[in-house]
């Protein structure tokens, strides 16, 4: 299976992109820790999902389903919500991270954690924070979970 998927997201990474997103995050990693490379990605998720706010939703349904209209949109995947005992689980397929190159799948899910921080926060979960759960998969797989915060 991850053959497939590897083949739909490189045919979906335009070839003009990829060399410099490579590049991109190369120079990023060799200047930046990693540490703070998250927080970047994480800040350029926020001002991504701010840039494209949700509407009011009043189930979780309705939220997948606006979230996954500006993931369409966007042609980054989509994504699969549950609600747990503890927490929301945030499973988002096919992102097209992996153009950045294999070791930025260290600190590119960030961007994912910011936006969905972003857009939630934006909905009302005030003292909840999205944290990522799990890595980037074979299944092109990467799950966040919405919790409260630990003080």
């Amino acid at each position: 299976m991850a053959a497939i998927f590897e083949h739909l997201l490189d045919s979906h990474t335009s070839r003009q992109w990829r060399g410099l997103l490579s590049a991109l995050a190369d120079e990023f990693e060799a200047q930046i820790g990693r540490t703070e490379l998250r927080q970047l990605m994480h800040r350029v998720g926020s001002r991504f999902a701010d840039a494209r706010p949700l509407p009011s939703c009043n189930s979780t349904a309705e939220l997948a389903e606006a979230l996954n209209a500006q993931w369409r949109d966007a042609d980054w995947g989509f994504v699969e919500l549950t609600d747990e005992r503890d927490h929301l689980s945030i499973v988002h397929y096919c992102a097209p991270l992996p153009a950045f190159g294999e070791s930025a799948l260290a600190w590119t899910p960030a961007f994912l954690e910011g936006a969905y921080q972003q857009w939630l926060a934006a909905l009302g979960a005030q003292g909840l924070a999205v944290r990522q759960a799990g890595e980037f998969g074979d299944d092109t797989a990467i799950e966040f979970r919405l919790a409260r915060t630990v003080l």
